[in-house]
């Protein structure tokens, strides 16, 4: 029997944990629950609004905003795997949770934060194809290649949060129950395993390092060429569409991407429980509640098809 196996064997596991939250000063309670709702509700109704407007109008039934409604579905999924959970937290001041609530929660965050970098890619091919090849884009970006992209980007998030969930079983918890963040990540669960979880980081550093190299690297190029293509055409009404139609996605691609390296990419001593903590607010929180606002501000097809169903419901 292997030490690992002993240890497994001699320890007592731990089957429920504490999240300690954002907060320890009461005071701070009620104010940052209000807030917290407030994004809530707003990201609920920002997301699944836009969803509705796309399914309601025909004239968005294109690759684009296909895509943008199935962004819309990842981040109210996101927001919901996360918020719900801290609300109680913060309301009731009741921070258990159990081992299959955890790890499902960790899951359900794992495959929607996975799904997402697959989708800001896709977006970004889609624009690739609509500045670069215009005549081509109703032969190439069809409907039919559009919903296989979107399968194989939910389809690749559920792999991949399956891969972690899987090696997650070998650790047992037995020196410490409290997880210092306020949902069930997997960097503060790694701290407080009794079992050593190097084989853990290093499924960590190979699966989800290499989906954020392709899925950058891939969106850089998109960008580089789409760049290029409109610098040679020299159109200044070319330059404007072109930024018009990406600035979005690359404020949203940004913002995303580059908290997620922060929390993922630097070494894990010198992570700070309160960093960490204030990375992942930023993608799990923020980022949902924005996407649906910076997409719909800087969309005419979007604002139109909004104005035309609020007339009718006049």
């Amino acid at each position: 029997m292997s030490n690992e196996d002993m240890e497994k064997e001699n320890a007592t596991l731990l089957t429920e944990f504490i999240l300690t939250g954002l907060i320890h000063q009461p005071e701070w309670q009620t104010p940052l629950f209000l807030v917290f709702l407030v994004i809530y509700l707003i990201t609920m109704v920002g997301n699944l609004g836009l969803i509705a407007l796309i399914c309601n109008d025909s004239h968005l039934h294109t690759p684009m905003y296909l895509l943008l409604g199935s962004l819309a579905f990842v981040d109210a999924w996101i927001s919901s795997t996360v918020t719900p959970k801290m609300l109680v937290i913060i309301l009731t001041k009741s921070k258990m949770i159990s081992l299959s609530e955890c790890m499902i929660q960790f899951y359900s965050f794992a495959f929607s934060a996975t799904t997402e970098c697959f989708l800001l890619t896709t977006m970004a091919y889609d624009r690739y194809v609509a500045i670069c090849k215009p005549l081509l884009y109703p032969a190439v970006m069809t409907n039919r290649l559009c919903i296989r992209l979107l399968v194989l980007s939910f389809a690749g998030g559920a792999l991949h949060a399956c891969i972690h969930i899987g090696v997650l079983f070998r650790l047992a918890f037995c020196n410490s129950n409290v997880i210092h963040h306020f949902y069930c990540d997997i960097m503060p669960l790694f701290k407080i395993s009794c079992i050593d979880p190097f084989i853990n980081v290093l499924m960590v550093f190979i699966f989800s390092g290499s989906i954020q190299v392709f899925t950058i690297l891939t969106i850089l190029v998109s960008y580089a060429l789409v760049l290029f293509t409109v610098v040679k055409k020299k159109s200044l009404q070319g330059i404007r569409k072109a930024f018009s139609t990406c600035g979005a996605h690359l404020l949203s691609v940004s913002l995303y991407f580059g908290s997620l390296l922060f929390m993922y990419v630097r070494p894990g001593s010198a992570q700070a429980d309160g960093q960490n903590m204030m990375d992942s607010l930023f993608y799990t929180v923020i980022i949902p509640l924005l996407n649906p606002i910076i997409y719909s501000l800087r969309n005419k097809k979007v604002l139109d098809s909004l104005e035309k169903m609020l007339k009718r419901n006049v």
